[in-house]
């Protein structure tokens, strides 16, 4: 007779062997694999400490969710699966989910079910992959300059990721709390690549997740008055030289639904879609 589920947060002493169910699809739990294996460490400023649950049967592992900083399923997670794990999810009084857009629809739709929930965003999003072997690279034009951004850029990288929250329909959270979006920012200053051009800072983007797996690419914003100028695609280009270099074995990033202008900027690079996502920003 099949035993019955269980699930508890993760354990410093059984990272292991989470990191080793959750390997075989290393592209689509990208995220939680960085997750896991910085579980218990200390975050970066601004950032929440990462938990994670795991549900096991007969001590073999069957399914691994975030639950802090996101939720996040992993990518063999199932109905049965979900129900365990649901006690641990719906205490929480205000998260974000992106994952696999079926799985967040059958969570939102347990977790909304009286009423006392709401979603403040809910979109979908397409999940692009790029594999060294098919990029086309795009060269800086002349004049550009590529860099590591540094503590000195922290006022427009602030403004770089509230617009584009604002862009994507999302709350500001500076508003709400401006010193903690600063911290936040700044402890990610160290993930982040910018462009100049004519002398300032015109593109930013970050490597949030930098792992022999593959690097997880994200907070892409080109300012308004330089775009249609190649910005993005070199900006872009030279983060996936950088995460090849280092060995990734591909790069990801998301799409947002109707986002045309994004989509055919990575497309043209090579970046081939994988899978169709939905994040929900709940309270």
């Amino acid at each position: 007779m099949t035993s019955p589920l269980s699930a508890h947060f993760l354990a410093a002493h059984e990272r292991q062997r989470v990191l080793e169910y959750l390997a075989p699809d290393a592209r689509e739990n990208l995220l939680l694999i960085d997750l896991v294996a910085r579980h218990g460490c200390d975050p970066a400023p601004g950032e929440a400490h990462s938990e994670i649950a795991v549900a096991t049967r007969d001590g073999a592992v069957v399914g691994v969710v975030s639950l802090r900083p996101s939720i996040v399923f992993d990518a063999r997670f199932g109905a049965e699966t979900l129900d365990a794990v649901m006690p641990l999810i719906e205490p929480l009084g205000v998260g974000l989910v992106k994952s696999d857009a079926r799985l967040v629809g059958a969570m939102w739709s347990r977790l909304s079910r009286h009423g006392r929930r709401r979603a403040v965003v809910d979109r979908n999003e397409t999940a692009y992959t790029l594999s060294p072997e098919v990029a086309r690279f795009v060269d800086a034009a002349q004049g550009w300059r590529i860099r590591p951004a540094r503590s000195a850029d922290l006022d427009l990288l602030v403004y770089a990721a509230r617009e584009s929250l604002r862009e994507e329909d999302r709350p500001d959270p500076f508003a709400g709390d401006a010193r903690s979006f600063r911290r936040w920012v700044r402890g990610r200053v160290a993930r982040a690549r910018v462009v100049e051009c004519e002398g300032r800072v015109a593109f930013v983007g970050y490597a949030d997740v930098q792992r022999r797996e593959g690097w997880l690419l994200q907070g892409i914003y080109t300012w308004p008055a330089m775009r249609r100028r190649g910005l993005g695609a070199a900006g872009t280009s030279d983060l996936c030289r950088e995460a090849f270099a280092h060995g990734a074995d591909h790069v990801q990033l998301a799409v947002v639904e109707g986002n045309d202008v994004a989509r055919a900027l990575y497309e043209g690079i090579g970046f081939k879609p994988f899978a169709r996502l939905r994040t929900i920003l709940f309270a």
